[in-house]
């Protein structure tokens, strides 16, 4: 008798990665399509200043990476959805776990959305999506987001999902030749199911 682990469940979850909808927008597997979508907002500066990777040098990088990205959902490790806006049919940015740890429960979220369509609030619908899929879907314990201090903007996505700040860890990640102080928030499954129910 074969007993399903944890890494099955995630294996069959995003092998055959689900797509997700809320109110403005679907949550899906990236496309080789949506290479221009991405490399829109991929080539700016301004993007990935506070992110782990630099900007992409053209469309062809993006288009590789894309390819590659199809091979991890086939692996099913990867769990980064595209956020598609319905109104435009149109790939704005990701979200989903960067890491999950199925020993402890637990994953770190994250999300990058394209600058033309900041401020709208897509960002804190998508990631509240992801916390309703990790913890009803996945039954995660914990889930966290970090951000590279200076990059208030994403702290507060990640405060506005009722995240609390957790502290901020000094020079903790050496990111492109240069130590970075790193801020945390959290949430767990307890707090995510008070906050349905509040303000």
């Amino acid at each position: 008798m074969r007993f399903f682990t944890k890494r099955d469940k995630l294996f069959n979850i995003f092998s055959s990665m689900p797509t997700l909808e809320c109110d403005r927008l679907i949550l899906r597997r990236m496309l080789k399509s949506d290479a221009r979508d991405m490399y829109e907002y991929s080539c700016l500066e301004e993007v990935t200043r506070y992110l782990l990777w630099s900007p992409h040098e053209s469309l062809a990088y993006t288009e590789q990476y894309l390819n590659y990205v199809q091979t991890r959902y086939r692996d099913g490790d990867f769990y980064d959805w595209a956020i598609i806006l319905k109104a435009e049919n149109k790939m704005i940015g990701t979200c989903g776990f960067t890491t999950i740890d199925t020993e402890n429960n637990s994953a770190e979220i994250g999300y990058v959305i394209n600058p033309a369509y900041a401020g709208n609030g897509y960002a804190c619908e998508a990631v509240g999506r992801i916390l309703d899929f990790g913890f009803n879907e996945i039954e995660l314990h914990r889930i966290e987001a970090k951000y590279i201090v200076g990059n208030e903007a994403s702290r507060r996505v990640m405060e506005k999902c009722n995240m609390k700040f957790e502290g901020i860890a000094k020079g903790s990640m050496k990111i492109k030749g240069e130590y970075r102080d790193i801020g945390k928030c959290a949430i767990l499954k307890g707090e995510y199911t008070l906050s349905l129910f509040s303000d």
